[in-house]
């Protein structure tokens, strides 16, 4: 499919322990097109941030393949995946991920120094845009700590979109929220969605995924779409 821009096959991935082998992901198939919103379902434990890993290109499987942008990862070096992740791939993760002795400023500028297409003078240029777009535009100069836990996510999400990707990764990102900072977030998402990113999401939480068009649920390494009624049954 042309449009499709995460494409795993028979994909999977174990762990070496003392107790031996613990297969993590069994033989995942997945296809997200461009411009989704889909929602991946699992307990914890089930394998679930395993495998955003391997699509974020932070760890690799064992077997299978996986082709981002219609490019075979397989074949790529280290530097070549940071470059494919930094161009492609914006991260929100559960815990935020702040830097705590930077300003709000000084972690946007961080993704930006691994990019060498942006030039430092556009750094202040691009900051202001996206905290704008997650109306922060004021806490430029806070620290992660003077922040509540909302407001910390949404300057991730700002992190996330600061090289404009085409790819929002999100890891339990309402994980550390209450119910009124995850609906702010979820519409945020949503928002980016709408402007035709792809957007997919890790969660343990059926009311998360129902804000995607599209989800999946992982269990014991494998993975299954979710039916319509099965999926609303759930929520």
């Amino acid at each position: 499919m042309n449009n499709c821009v995460i494409a795993l096959a028979n994909l999977n991935k174990s762990f070496v322990n003392g107790a031996g082998g613990n297969h993590v992901l069994k033989q995942i198939n997945l296809a997200v097109l461009s411009g989704e919103m889909v929602a991946i379902l699992g307990q914890s434990g089930s394998g679930k941030s395993t495998l955003l890993s391997i699509m974020g290109l932070l760890d690799s499987a064992d077997s299978g393949q996986y082709h981002l942008c219609g490019q075979d990862v397989s074949t790529f070096s280290a530097y070549q995946m940071s470059q494919l992740r930094n161009n492609h791939i914006g991260w929100v993760f559960q815990n935020f991920n702040l830097i705590a002795d930077m300003t709000v400023a000084e972690n946007l500028a961080v993704p930006l120094s691994f990019n060498p297409e942006i030039k430092p003078a556009d750094y202040q240029t691009k900051i202001s845009y996206v905290l704008q777009k997650v109306g922060l535009s004021d806490k430029t100069a806070f620290y992660p700590n003077e922040l509540s836990g909302g407001q910390q996510q949404r300057v991730a999400i700002a992190r996330a979109l600061i090289c404009q990707p085409d790819i929002i990764l999100c890891d339990e990102p309402t994980g550390n929220l209450d119910s009124s900072n995850s609906d702010n977030v979820m519409e945020l998402l949503c928002a980016l969605h709408q402007e035709g990113r792809t957007v997919l999401i890790i969660t343990h939480d059926p009311a998360v995924a129902a804000y995607c068009q599209k989800a999946y649920k992982i269990h014991d390494g494998e993975i299954a779409e979710v039916s319509s009624q099965e999926f609303k049954h759930a929520v």
